[in-house]
């Protein structure tokens, strides 16, 4: 079995030893994802709900460079400094994504890296190219 490694520049590049997603036959496991501007490898804003469209923004875009959309996303993992913006995630996130969504898990953590207020990562689902 052969991994595809995806990358584009219409998300941040990796600021670690990963990749941005791997491709397993139908399988695409997308790495965290935060609201870092790709062209500008900076934080989009210290405002909560535009650091959340900007991880959904570069979610796509991995979705798109491994050919599949946000809607092939079976399985989605939030990462936020405050649960308390629970909400805002959940209005956001209803502009990306369709019915039915995926399966979910939210959780509260201490910190993220470059002090962003929330991270994504999931795993998607499309046709095989094998």
């Amino acid at each position: 079995m052969s991994k595809v490694i995806i990358n584009t520049d219409a998300a941040p590049a990796a600021i670690g030893t990963y990749s941005q997603a791997v491709k397993i036959r139908n399988t695409v496991y997308i790495s965290g994802q935060i609201p870092l501007v790709p062209s500008t490898m900076q934080m989009v804003s210290e405002d909560f709900a535009e650091q959340t469209h900007q991880v959904f923004k570069n979610l796509k875009a991995v979705c798109e460079a491994a050919g599949g959309g946000l809607n092939d996303m079976v399985k989605v993992n939030i990462y936020m400094v405050d649960l308390g913006q629970f909400a805002t995630v959940n209005e956001i996130m209803s502009q990306y994504f369709a019915e039915p969504y995926p399966a979910r898990a939210a959780v509260q953590i201490s910190a993220l890296p470059k002090a962003s207020q929330i991270e994504i990562d999931g795993v998607m689902e499309v046709p095989s190219t094998y």
